[in-house]
């Protein structure tokens, strides 16, 4: 009887961390410009634009801004997901379901390299 395999092996854990680690710098990356068009840092020096125009303005930049804050809000739990998924990594754990203990598929932590559950445990969650 063969025994089921119970995680990744070092080469398919290293190349997911190659994947992660893609993801990370390009997640990091959005969340900075998130932050920086909130803290006004790329601001375009509207102050010599009419009255009229910035009071029509400032409900939608309130409303803008706070779609910005709840994007760098997801952005932020986006990169702590992919540094934990790192973690799991190096403790070898990686690709393991939290749930039922069994090997998430390769395709699907190519496509969610944070996934932690298995898309029948991920199911039975939503019932």
């Amino acid at each position: 009887m063969l025994k089921e395999k119970n995680r990744y092996s070092d080469t398919d854990l290293e190349e997911f961390k190659e994947l992660i680690k893609n993801k990370l710098k390009e997640a990091q990356e959005d969340y900075t410009l998130l932050i920086g068009s909130l803290s006004h840092n790329d601001d375009h020096g509207t102050d010599d634009t009419g009255r009229t125009f910035n009071m029509m303005e400032d409900g939608s930049e309130t409303l803008s801004r706070e779609e910005v804050a709840q994007l760098a809000a997801r952005q932020e739990k986006f990169i702590q997901s992919l540094q934990a998924a790192l973690m799991r990594i190096e403790n070898k754990t990686y690709g393991l379901c939290r749930v039922n203990g069994t090997l998430i598929p390769k395709e699907r932590l190519r496509l969610v390299p944070h996934a932690t559950m298995s898309i029948d445990a991920k199911n039975a969650q939503k019932k």
